[in-house]
């Protein structure tokens, strides 16, 4: 008897549906997250910068921000003069 790969996957997919909510956020996030790295294309940016930049609240800049740092996408940069802001910049995968 031969096994079918992703028998299982496939069943649960025609089971269940993914909500349009959690399509909506996907895409927003996929759109804050292209947003915010090609601001980092031209150079690193500060939270307050980028929070300037992107004309975003504060609190959602550190939320996508600290998400594209978990999965690799960004990473810290240099310190500024008076030690107190981090920049930030792309995280070179080459």
């Amino acid at each position: 008897m031969e096994i079918e790969k992703g028998k299982t996957f496939k069943y649960l997919r025609e089971r269940r549906e993914v909500s349009q909510a959690a399509k909506d956020n996907l895409k927003q996030f996929i759109r804050i997250k292209k947003s915010i790295t090609d601001a980092l294309k031209e150079s690193d940016l500060t939270i307050e910068q980028l929070t300037q930049k992107l004309d975003m609240p504060k609190h959602e800049v550190v939320f996508y921000l600290m998400s594209l740092v978990k999965y690799g996408y960004v990473q810290t940069g240099a310190v500024d003069d008076m030690d107190a802001y981090f920049s930030y910049k792309l995280k070179n995968n080459g």
